[in-house]
């Protein structure tokens, strides 16, 4: 019985925290990184959403699809992360960022670079955290563009490739994005 109870009334606070929260908006998402030791930067894309609960204080979740190279194209992984911000805004169009993220991520290791080492690819789970800032300029009623910078700070465990025991996969990202009002 206390057991409803307090999940009703944990129901009822979250939507009145959502009636009263300035907006929610929801929309796609890209950007550009490079990982610190990547052969390449690469363009990424996703979809976010955001919820401004005060003036001041936002709160963001977003999914996206990003791939990357590392040691001369000897591995490729490929991650969806999906990441959890808090937001503030010292100016009304102003922000800054910190959260975490959780990479789902799949290493694909090139065959014909090392074939006697027989890397089995695989799929792992890792969380990274980040922290950055931009700015969100209204474009319409409903509409804002959205531009950031965030720097990741994420620790892939490579396999046993020749000369890849100093990789590093801490990586900074630029951002654009439409949000629109729901």
């Amino acid at each position: 019985m206390w057991t409803k109870t307090l999940l009703v009334m944990g129901l009822i606070t979250l939507l009145a925290a959502q009636a009263n929260a300035q907006s929610i908006r929801l929309g796609p998402q890209l950007g550009f990184y490079k990982a610190r030791d990547a052969d390449n930067g690469s363009f990424m894309g996703g979809v976010t959403c955001r919820l401004k609960l005060t003036p001041v204080l936002g709160a963001e979740a977003s999914i996206n699809y990003r791939q990357e190279k590392y040691a001369n194209d000897a591995v490729t992984v490929r991650s969806w992360p999906v990441l959890v911000t808090g937001l503030i805004y010292p100016l009304p169009v102003v922000y800054g960022a910190m959260g975490a993220g959780w990479y789902n991520s799949t290493f694909d290791y090139n065959q014909s670079k090392y074939p006697l080492l027989m890397l089995k690819d695989e799929t792992t789970q890792k969380f990274g955290w980040h922290f950055g800032a931009g700015v969100e300029l209204p474009v319409g009623p409903k509409t804002k563009l959205t531009g950031d910078i965030r720097y990741v700070f994420l620790d892939y465990d490579f396999k046993a490739i020749p000369g890849s025991g100093d990789l590093k996969s801490d990586f900074f990202i630029i951002t654009v994005g439409f949000l629109f009002g729901l």
